[in-house]
């Protein structure tokens, strides 16, 4: 071992980011057991408060840090993760914990024989898991209020929401609980929880990351992806994670394409357009700002208007509580009241929504599709807010948007619907106002992380996109 000090004592870990901590273990400079432990006593010390972990894995992250450690000794290569702290939104399948997906339900399972996809290959990279992530229940949520295991609470203002689906995964990694974490995107759950927590979120192309052993909530919606507090992070994670499986029918079979070396070239040559019309209504001040902040920055000039934005929120809408209640039928018909009373309502609607409504939104959003691509023939980027607004007060139910009282639920997610809704991939950046963040969604075509993770990390040089420190919690 070098005589360097260790930098688990010597600097704030909670300040390190992942690609920090793997240099730091490869070079001896720290061990991954250390690390574990630091993160370990975080978790301890202020999830009480934040409520984000469902679970927390420490006798597995303590074994797995061993190994890695062991290897390291021995002179093995353990992958670009080496050592990091990850935790996962707990609709990921854990090895001997029961995937509850935020539901009362769920905890009746038999405990999971093997770990999901994305854990087995974030771990084959080097990382360790520490535990599960609060979620809203059955992911059909976009403000992080659980029921069942409590709220998570934003680690910026603990009486504010984290945003949902994946609120607990926000929360952790905002709050400077791990450095890393994975969540799920339907209609907007990577994306509400990183405007919210100030933290950056990836949402890839549908298809590109495999979902096998997570469980589902709208099949033909679903992604999975990471959050972090730097781009460079969300890309080592997210290049990590690549790859065909089979045991996904929805994954891509294309190959691996890593985008970790490309975040430095220039984007100059990009043409970046801000979107109009829709994603320029229904939003609060702090919206405006942000999106300002960023295009001043990019230096653009042009809008571009999405075509029929609003009906694809609607045809979102439709098809999400559809196929929803279509999963869940067994369990309303059989388990009423061990539903959240708002997710089972929602589902039992979708329940009787009409045939010929479906078809009809089915068939808009194939159209709708090609519009938008359409678009990405003459742009390559495409800004638009994440939030209409920074996180609400738990609790709050209603907000006044464009002088109308809308309930705050179902309005968070008015931006990302539309973009999910085909699958696009999409960075969400934290721009730090006070006194809380707010994020802005990087668009690209499909397949094109690579873009989106170009421009996030561009942002972040300059110093527009960065996440924020919270206070004391």
């Amino acid at each position: 071992m070098s005589s360097q000090p260790d930098i688990a004592m010597t600097a704030n870990p909670d300040e390190l980011s992942a690609s920090e901590i793997a240099r730091a273990v490869v070079g001896h400079r720290t061990t991954a057991l250390s690390v574990t432990e630091a993160a370990l006593a975080r978790i301890a010390r202020h999830d009480s408060t934040l409520n984000s972990f469902t679970d927390v894995t420490a006798d597995r992250a303590r074994l797995r840090a061993k190994a890695i450690d062991a290897s390291i000794a021995a002179g093995t290569d353990v992958g670009p993760l080496a050592g990091v702290p990850f935790a996962v939104k707990n609709l990921f399948d854990v090895q001997g914990i029961s995937t509850r997906a935020g539901s009362k339900i769920n905890r009746d399972l038999k405990p999971s024989p093997r770990d999901a996809t994305l854990i087995e290959r974030m771990e084959a990279a080097g990382a360790v898991l520490v535990g599960a992530l609060n979620m809203g229940e059955y992911a059909y949520d976009f403000t992080g209020e659980n029921v069942h295991d409590g709220p998570s609470r934003n680690p910026h203002d603990v009486t504010r929401m984290t945003g949902g689906s994946s609120g607990g995964s926000g929360a952790a990694v905002g709050g400077r609980l791990v450095p890393l974490a994975l969540g799920s995107d339907t209609n907007g759950s990577i994306r509400v929880p990183s405007s919210f927590c100030g933290v950056f979120g990836l949402k890839p192309t549908y298809g590109r990351l495999s979902r096998a052993r997570t469980f589902p909530f709208v099949a033909s919606f679903d992604h999975l992806g990471p959050f972090a507090r730097s781009a460079g992070d969300l890309a080592l994670a997210y290049d990590a994670m690549q790859g065909p499986d089979a045991a996904d029918a929805a994954c891509s079979t294309r190959a691996v394409e890593p985008v970790s070396a490309l975040l430095t070239q220039d984007i100059g040559g990009l043409r970046i357009a801000v979107a109009g019309g829709y994603f320029q209504k229904n939003v609060f001040p702090e919206a405006v700002e942000a999106v300002a902040r960023v295009t001043t920055a990019l230096g653009v000039t042009r809008t571009v208007e999405i075509p029929e934005a609003a009906r694809a929120r609607a045809a979102a809408y439709v098809i999400s509580t559809t196929e929803g209640a279509s999963l869940h039928l067994d369990r309303l018909r059989q388990r009423p009241n061990d539903f959240d009373p708002a997710v089972r309502d929602r589902l039992l609607a979708g329940a009787m929504v009409p045939a010929p409504l479906v078809d009809r939104a089915q068939k808009f959003r194939r159209w709708y599709r090609s519009q938008v691509l359409e678009l990405f023939r003459s742009v390559d980027v495409i800004i638009a807010p994440a939030t209409p607004c920074v996180a609400p007060k738990l609790g709050q139910a209603t907000f006044m948007l464009d002088g109308v009282e809308l309930p705050v639920r179902a309005n968070i997610g008015i931006h990302t619907q539309p973009i999910s809704f085909i699958g696009l991939p999409v960075v969400a950046l934290p721009v730090p106002l006070q006194p809380m963040p707010i994020g802005v969604q990087i668009i690209a075509a499909p397949w094109r992380e690579d873009i989106v993770l170009r421009v996030a990390h561009a942002l972040e040089r300059m110093g527009v996109a960065t996440a924020p420190r919270p206070g004391e919690f």
